[in-house]
């Protein structure tokens, strides 16, 4: 999950039951090392462990945060057209940070810069004004399992379509 929204040009889906199961297991190793003798060599492995396990759930938490602050009035206008039943791209805490953060941008571009204008260019739309994830960079692509025929867009100054196979183990860099 880490390293495909560090990846990834948009937000991906939240995925609250794993930051919660990792959390849960940083906790239960602390705890396991509070009981461990001082100096031991395992102690301070583990101790490595812990902090690396740290540093990666933090930074997936801290590049969902960029993404939501870079394009926060997508995020939450993807949000709300989401259809009922469909995973949600953000967690609750996530959503209430968008908003507080959405209404504190105009709050600021009110007082700041808005008032000092003419009446008819008092009015901005954010969704308009932040720019929007670019859906057509490339990202990097390790396959899985082996897939067949998969459709491929042609480049703009190519007219068809064309089918690749991905073997299972190969990397690829594709359009997102």
């Amino acid at each position: 999950a880490w390293l495909n929204e560090k990846f990834a040009p948009e937000l991906l889906e939240s995925k609250p039951e794993i930051i919660e199961c990792v959390v849960e297991q940083l906790d239960h190793m602390e705890a396991n090392l509070k009981r461990a003798k001082i100096g031991d060599l395992k102690v301070s492995v583990h101790r490595m462990e812990i902090e690396r396990i740290r540093y990666v759930l933090s930074s997936y938490l801290r590049c969902r945060l960029v993404k939501i602050e870079k394009f926060f009035p997508h995020v939450l206008e993807k949000e709300k057209s989401r259809a009922e039943g469909e995973p949600s791209i953000l967690s609750p805490e996530e959503f209430a940070f968008a908003k507080e953060y959405m209404a504190n941008t105009e709050t600021y571009l009110k007082n700041v810069a808005l008032k000092h204008m003419p009446p008819n260019l008092q009015k901005v739309s954010l969704l308009k004004s932040v720019p929007k994830p670019n859906l057509d960079s490339f990202v990097f692509l390790r396959v899985l399992e082996r897939q067949e025929n998969i459709l491929v867009e042609p480049e703009a100054d190519e007219q068809r379509w064309y089918t690749i196979d991905l073997e299972e183990g190969s990397q690829h860099l594709i359009r997102y």
